[in-house]
């Protein structure tokens, strides 16, 4: 492989292992063969089962100390997944039978911590990826590192795959005031229950599942929220005849177009959630699968908030316009005290900031629209998975695919 032809250069060092001298700094560089994954989420995780499986060795990267680092520290305690555990499943192995449908964020972590342990996947932990950029020169990759030492590792690899996905950072607008706000204003990452704000006025900014879950959580332990609608939202039902929303909806895409099945999801929310307009809560004209396909737009699936939401228990306020002191001024004038804050305005990819060639992706959002034309490969062996809007289910099919790819290389690779 090309690879290997590189590190024939270096011949009278190590060959898969030595040091570089470069302006008084050392830095390690260490070749790999088979391909560097950045990430040890599900995604990463997923990516370098499928690799072993068909024989290909692997490295995962990963900036925290343990795998899942975001739903491990990042995700708040009442957390289950919003979709039934088979469409959230990796490849080559299914959850337990023993789970319920929606597993609990620790049986999730159980289940990955499992996933890993049986594939014998070890990432290489506390790796910061800083940079990456293909060496046209030796038709490699330059993965460079930072540990938390801040001491530098390069990895040199014939094949790149991205699995940080596409909630790598928080995501924090700013609001006029904000410095000036005198109680708390945390991030959903921070947010862990609703135990500590037990009688306080919580305002919940945005209005995606995370949102409506957090204002949920308030309720159940006796806060007082209110939730920041500033967007049209579609808010479906996690379950229609017994059978969940989004299973149903993959059956009748099989046989009808997305925009009938769109009209069928609506008719039956109505009929099941009522009006959600009357309550603040309005719909955009385009479908919620549609909408999803189209912009990335999840839609919202109810595990109770709604029923709050309409016996008065949460509030829908409108956008933001300032803060000040405790005190929120709402675009429509309307004005109100509040204890704290919680911004439910989810995440964003960390890619541009590392991966050379970064103008190619989104700035919005960090997808890799031109980089990727077909959401899972991009040249000279350039890979993402978890990118494609579709959750655990997108990032599973990605895995395959770019597993079944990097096979035909190797195979050839191998024959010459």
């Amino acid at each position: 492989m090309v690879l290997m032809e590189y590190l024939k250069e270096v011949e009278g060092k190590r060959v898969h292992d030595y040091v570089e001298v470069k302006m008084g700094k050392m830095r390690r560089v260490v070749g790999v063969v088979g391909a560097v994954i950045v990430g040890a989420g599900p995604s990463g995780l997923a990516a370098a089962a499928c690799l072993k499986q068909k024989g290909i060795p692997s490295l995962i990267l990963e900036r925290a100390d343990c795998i899942a680092s975001m739903w491990e520290f990042k995700t708040y305690d009442r957390l289950c997944l919003h979709l039934p555990k088979q469409f959230c499943q990796l490849p080559l192995m299914p959850f337990p039978q023993h789970l319920p449908s929606y597993p609990t964020k620790q049986q999730f972590l159980a289940y990955l911590k499992a996933y890993a342990n049986h594939f014998h996947i070890k990432p290489t932990f506390s790796r910061t990826v800083v940079s990456a950029n293909y060496d046209h020169r030796c038709g490699c990759w330059r993965v460079k590192t930072q540990d938390f030492k801040k001491e530098e590792t390069e990895y040199v690899c014939d094949w790149l795959i991205v699995a940080t996905g596409e909630n790598a950072e928080e995501f924090v607008p700013q609001i006029q005031g904000m410095g000036e706000f005198e109680g708390p204003i945390l991030h959903t990452s921070s947010y862990k229950s609703g135990s500590i704000f037990c009688g306080k006025k919580v305002l919940v900014v945005g209005c995606g599942n995370s949102g409506m879950e957090v204002c949920l959580d308030l309720c159940n332990h006796n806060a007082l929220p209110s939730l920041v609608v500033r967007d049209t939202v579609h808010i479906l039902p996690q379950q229609m005849f017994g059978k969940s929303t989004f299973g149903l909806s993959m059956c009748l895409l099989k046989w009808f177009p997305v925009r009938l099945v769109d009209k069928f999801l609506l008719l039956m929310s109505h009929l099941i959630l009522g009006d959600t307009a009357q309550f603040g809560l309005h719909r955009p004209k385009i479908g919620p699968l549609e909408l999803k396909n189209l912009y990335g737009k999840t839609p919202v699936l109810d595990v109770g908030t709604l029923a709050h939401i309409k016996s008065g228990k949460i509030k829908v306020c409108r956008g933001i316009k300032q803060l000040a002191q405790h005190k929120v001024e709402f675009v429509d004038g309307k004005t109100e005290n509040f204890d704290a804050i919680i911004m439910a305005t989810g995440y964003k990819s960390n890619v541009p900031t590392w991966l050379k060639g970064s103008e190619m992706f989104c700035e919005k959002d960090g997808l890799p629209r031109k980089a990727f034309p077909n959401g899972w490969k991009g040249e000279n062996g350039l890979y993402a998975v978890g990118f494609s809007n579709r959750g655990l289910l997108g990032a599973s099919i990605d895995a395959k695919r770019i597993a079944e790819d990097i096979e035909h290389c190797w195979k050839a690779a191998k024959t010459t």
